[in-house]
């Protein structure tokens, strides 16, 4: 049932704020090109502060938008070319920024600190491209699911495309989903959890696929494969460029890039349990299972990925018609606030637990607990 907030404000669609989301690395090299040209290491920083700190406060002041917009609009909206054209102006530029980056690294003497801050830098406008990537992913033309994994090859996350399609969407807000979190369960212990979890879960995936198929695993198809060898040979051009001492500056931006993307996993269903039916089969997703936001600084920069709802009942929706559903639990803030927040567990805890418990009407067997967190969780939340 759509929201009745969605009806309290009329919908306008934000068609040019969109233009911020494909400008995002296009800034971030700016604030690297600023460095190259003044030798002021801290223009470095701008990218991680924006995002865990700009990002917030941008929230903060320009609030939430609940409206939705209109059934008579969405067909128009699906089929408008500019907001399809936007999520591919990303990938060219992130790439650019990817090799820039790369050869500043190596090509510039600085110090150890700028150094590290130019690999955030960079890692900060891939880790948003994975968010790219996502929305491309899940359309069904093929050029589209190309640029996916293009824009996947600079964190050496391309395995994401797999997993994320067929294995997350299939198990999510289970305790067989690799990319759920549990309550009690840290950021930090959920980070080995994912990354290991779903990298065998998309390398079973494919398996399984061309199996059926009567291919080898290791088939030119194997989608997997593909994604990882436009890694490869980024990595491997830059290297022959630039020398084998780029690989460490690769390695550093592509691991902050993809765990920016699996902290935003790591919000977006803290807790959340599909109950089972009759059969002892999980019920369908519903906007239930997933933690939104509709801050409107974070959905234009995210591709209105906080609208993650409506994005699981309809994954091969457009960005710029997904919609807010009353029953969708919704987060004290953005995303860009929370992941800052999930970093320190205590914190996240402080802030979500209570959330989960009251989501849940203080039913906590309806909860997706931490196994070995689960009878102090219990004991914790039984005293109040």
């Amino acid at each position: 049932m759509l929201t009745n907030r969605s009806t309290q404000k009329e919908w306008q669609d934000k068609r040019w704020l969109w233009l911020l989301s494909p400008a995002i690395p296009v800034v971030f090299c700016s604030s690297i090109a600023i460095f190259h040209a003044t030798g002021q290491w801290w223009y470095l920083l701008f990218a991680p502060v924006f995002i865990h700190l700009i990002m917030p406060v941008l929230d903060m002041l320009f609030g939430e938008d609940f409206s939705n917009p209109t059934e008579s609009s969405i067909a128009a909206l699906e089929n408008d070319f500019f907001y399809r054209a936007l999520v591919w102006a990303y990938v060219p530029f992130q790439l650019i920024g990817t090799v820039y980056g790369a050869w500043l690294a190596t090509s510039q003497d600085t110090t150890w600190y700028a150094w590290i801050a130019l690999a955030l830098s960079v890692g900060a406008f891939n880790g948003i491209g994975i968010a790219t990537a996502h929305e491309l992913g899940h359309k069904k033309e093929s050029f589209d699911r190309w640029l996916a994994k293009l824009a996947l090859a600079p964190s050496c996350y391309g395995h994401f495309y797999v997993e994320h399609n067929r294995g997350h969407h299939k198990r999510v807000a289970t305790p067989e989903d690799p990319a759920s979190a549990r309550m009690g369960e840290s950021f930090w212990a959920f980070l080995p959890r994912t990354v290991f979890g779903s990298l065998h879960s998309a390398w079973q995936l494919e398996a399984e696929r061309l199996q059926r198929q009567g291919k080898s695993t290791w088939h030119a198809s194997n989608d997997n494969v593909q994604a990882w060898a436009l890694s490869v040979m980024l990595y491997g051009g830059l290297i022959v460029w630039l020398g084998w001492g780029v690989l460490l500056f690769l390695l550093l931006q592509g691991l902050y890039a993809a765990s920016l993307l699996e902290v935003v996993n790591y919000v977006e269903h803290y807790g959340l349990l599909r109950a089972k039916d009759a059969n002892n089969r999980y019920v369908r997703c519903q906007p239930e299972h997933s933690w939104n936001s509709n801050h409107i600084v974070g959905n234009i920069i995210l591709y209105h990925l906080q609208r993650h709802s409506d994005h699981h009942a309809h994954p091969a929706r457009r960005y710029q018609a997904l919609r807010h559903f009353d029953e969708a639990p919704q987060l004290p803030s953005g995303y860009a606030a929370m992941i800052t927040a999930a970093y320190i567990p205590a914190l996240w805890f402080a802030m979500m637990d209570k959330r989960v418990v009251q989501h849940y009407g203080n039913d906590l067997e309806k909860i997706n607990m931490q196994p070995h967190a689960r009878q102090r969780l219990l004991q914790l939340w039984c005293k109040k």
